[in-house]
């Protein structure tokens, strides 16, 4: 996978878990415990991968501002 399909594939996962969050916070709702089970090896492992994913993006505004400066 090229380093494009990967960050558009991270970015995605972190969408998903910023939904989950906003979910949380409006109503109460967990979505992802919902669906796979309250901290189930399966919920934790989804946490673990939308925490990774916004790890990995935060490199992101490096590139970003790196293309903008060759504009």
């Amino acid at each position: 996978m090229n380093s494009k399909g990967l960050d558009y594939t991270l970015l995605t996962i972190v969408i998903i878990g910023a939904i989950n969050w906003g979910l949380i916070g409006f109503f109460r709702f967990d979505l992802v415990a919902f669906l796979f089970g309250n901290m189930s090896w399966f919920s934790r492992i989804i946490y673990a991968l939308v925490g990774l994913s916004g790890l990995y993006l935060c490199s992101a505004y490096g590139r970003i501002r790196s293309i903008s400066g060759q504009a």
